[in-house]
């Protein structure tokens, strides 16, 4: 029995190459496709694929925004990222919201076949070429998340409102609390998260999901 495939990229020659790739050899069936992140999760209800090859870039929702929709509304699919980011920050989140795979666009088909049968087997696919750099991240992660611990409640404000560009005056006024306070917060939070000035303390914020840039 094939495995039943749904495609979401907005590009039509990319879902065109995916799907002759896919069914070349019968072990796999396209059975419906989507141009958008909207159209891919009605689509999704309908269809009901097995496996989802999601693109990262679409839109109306983007792919992660659209593996966050199956993940709330728990339909029953497997969920293989297929995208041109290397960047392991979306690994990363992929990964925490619940994926079961994620490879990327230059892969060879024999490796995206391998990625599908390895998720419909119940096992997580990670592109090789991306596993040593998500490996260090999560370890750094951990690292960070031994900071943040350290970090008290009102050094959790402060570092947002630093995070959002925010001058001393500005986070005192938001605070309701002095400037002199306020410094005293900052350097506290500097030699916590070990880090020198607020250009490097907003990256981390960033870096560690305590601020969403969107």
């Amino acid at each position: 029995m094939s495995v039943k495939v749904m495609l979401a990229d907005d590009h039509v020659m990319m879902r065109e190459g995916i799907r002759q790739l896919l069914e070349f050899d019968g072990s796999i069936e396209v059975v419906d496709e989507a141009n958008d992140g909207e159209e891919c999760i009605e689509r999704l209800k309908v269809s009901k694929p097995q496996v989802l090859l999601l693109d990262i870039n679409m839109p109306k929702k983007n792919g992660v925004e659209v593996l966050e929709a199956i993940k709330k509304l728990k339909l029953n699919v497997k969920v293989l990222i297929l995208t041109v980011h290397k960047e392991v920050e979306y690994l990363i989140k992929a990964v925490d919201i619940g994926v079961d795979g994620y490879i990327l666009k230059d892969s060879e088909s024999a490796e995206l076949k391998k990625a599908i049968n390895t998720i419909m087997e119940g096992e997580t696919y990670i592109t090789p070429e991306l596993i040593p750099a998500f490996n260090n991240r999560l370890m750094a992660r951990d690292a960070d998340k031994d900071k943040i611990d350290l970090l008290t409640s009102r050094e959790l404000e402060v570092l947002i409102q630093v995070a959002n560009g925010m001058f001393n005056k500005e986070i005192a006024d938001t605070l309701k609390i002095s400037e002199r306070t306020v410094k005293n917060h900052i350097a506290n939070i500097f030699k916590k998260i070990e880090v020198s000035d607020r250009t490097q303390a907003a990256v981390f914020a960033i870096k560690n999901d305590i601020i969403k840039l969107f």
